[in-house]
C-alpha cells in the first residue's frame, strides 16, 4: 500500500511516499480502508518537532475517514463494512491517517452515516473534539452536548472561520446558544455567518468590547478561545459573572496577562484545553456528542458552511502541510482513495 512517512524532523519536505505492507489487526482493533486524510496544525507542528520516543518511521495525520474492511479477535464482524471517522490515530503511535490503510482500536472509529461525505468525516476529529470540550467545561455542564443542552447560553467564539472555531458555532447552535464570533476580516466574516453564528464581530472595523456589549449586554457566558493573550481585555470586559473562558490554543503567545481583581469579581474560570491530554470520560462524551451532531445533520463542511475545502493528492502531502503551516483559511484533506468514493461521498 502507499503511505507518506518521515523518519526525522524538519518541513514538510521530510515527507516521502513509500510503499508498505497491507497491517493485519490485532484482538480489539479494526482496519481502515482510508478514504480522506484531514490536515490539521497539530500535524505539521508534530513533523515539525523530534520524532515521538521509540518510533522511527512515522505516518502522519491523526483525522481521517473510511470503511472498515477487517477487524481482529474480539470485535463484532457486523463492523465490516462500516463506513467510518477516525480520531487520533497518530497519537503515541507510529500510523496515521496518511496512507491506504490504517489499523487502531476499535474505539477510534466512529460510525459515519450514509449521508455523511467522507471529508465531513475526516474534518471532525481534532476539531470537533476539540469544540465539544470547549463548549462543556463551564461550571454545571453540560458534560454533552445535545439539543437544547446550552439553552439561554451565550457563547463567543474567537476565530470564527478556523476549522475548530467553525465546529464550535455549529454545536453551539444545535445544543441552542447564542452565539457571537470574532473575525479579522470581510471574507471571513461571510464564512462564520455561513456556519450558523448569530452575530459577526468583525473587530478591525471597531471597537469589539462595544459591539459585543451592545449584542450581548448582560455578558458572554462561555469563550471559544485561540488567542488569549490578544483576547484578554476583550474577555474580560464582556464576561458574565461565572463566565468560563476556554482557550485552546496559544496563538504563538507563551505567557497572559490577567486582570486579577476583574477576574475574582466576576469569578472567572480559565480553562486550557488539549485534545488529547482531556479524561476519558470528557474523551467519551466528546465523541459522543460530535457523532450524534453527525447524525443530527448538524455538523458541516464546504464553503456553505463556513468550511471551504483543499483536496490534495496523496502524493502531495507535503503541500497539504505546508498549506495549513502557511495559515490556508478552510480545511485541508488528503484524497488517498479518489477511485473507491461514489458521487454521493463528494462535497
Amino acid at each position: 500500500m502507499k503511505a507518506i512517512v518521515y523518519v526525522s524532523a524538519g518541513g514538510p519536505e521530510v515527507l516521502h511516499l513509500v510503499e508498505r505492507p497491507i497491517p493485519e489487526p490485532g484482538p480489539g482493533e479494526v482496519r481502515v480502508k482510508i478514504h480522506v486524510s484531514g490536515v490539521n496544525p497539530t500535524d505539521w507542528k508534530r513533523r515539525a518537532n523530534a520524532l515521538p520516543p521509540g518510533i522511527t518511521e512515522q505516518v502522519p495525520n491523526q483525522d481521517g475517514a473510511g470503511v472498515i474492511d477487517a477487524v481482529g479477535q474480539g470485535v463484532p464482524e457486523s463492523r465490516l463494512g462500516q463506513r467510518v471517522w477516525i480520531w487520533e490515530a497518530a497519537w503515541q503511535r507510529p500510523d496515521g491517517t496518511a496512507q491506504e490503510y490504517v489499523v487502531l482500536p476499535e474505539r477510534q472509529s466512529v460510525p459515519l452515516p450514509d449521508n455523511a461525505s467522507f471529508e465531513l468525516g475526516a474534518s471532525l476529529g481534532i476539531p470537533a473534539v476539540t469544540a465539544h470540550r470547549t463548549l462543556t467545561v463551564a461550571e454545571g455542564g453540560p458534560e454533552r452536548l445535545a439539543p437544547g443542552a446550552l439553552s439561554g447560553k451565550t457563547v463567543l467564539v474567537a476565530g470564527g472561520a478556523g476549522a475548530v472555531g467553525n465546529a464550535a458555532i455549529q454545536l453551539a447552535r444545535w445544543a441552542g446558544a447564542r452565539v457571537i464570533t470574532t473575525v479579522s476580516g470581510p471574507a471571513k466574516a461571510m464564512l462564520a455567518s455561513a456556519a450558523g453564528a448569530d452575530h459577526v464581530v468583525n473587530y478591525p472595523t471597531g471597537n469589539a468590547i462595544e459591539q459585543v456589549r451592545a449584542i450581548a449586554p448582560e455578558g458572554v457566558d462561555i469563550f471559544v478561545e485561540v488567542a488569549p493573550d490578544a483576547n484578554t481585555l476583550l474577555d474580560h470586559a464582556v464576561a458574565a459573572p461565572n463566565a468560563t473562558i476556554a482557550f485552546y490554543a496559544d496563538d504563538a503567545a507563551d505567557d497572559v496577562r490577567i486582570p486579577i481583581r476583574e477576574a475574582m469579581t466576576k469569578n472567572l474560570r480559565w480553562q486550557g484545553v488539549l485534545v488529547y491530554t482531556v479524561s476519558e470520560h470528557a474523551k467519551d462524551n466528546a465523541i459522543a456528542g460530535v457523532r450524534a451532531a453527525v447524525e443530527d445533520e448538524a455538523l458541516q463542511v464546504g464553503e456553505n458552511a463556513g468550511v471551504p475545502l483543499h483536496l490534495f493528492a496523496l502524493e502531495d502531502t507535503a503541500e497539504a502541510h505546508a498549506a495549513v503551516e502557511n495559515g490556508v483559511v478552510g480545511k485541508v484533506l488528503i484524497d488517498v482513495a479518489p477511485n473507491a468514493r461514489s458521487g454521493h461521498n463528494r462535497v
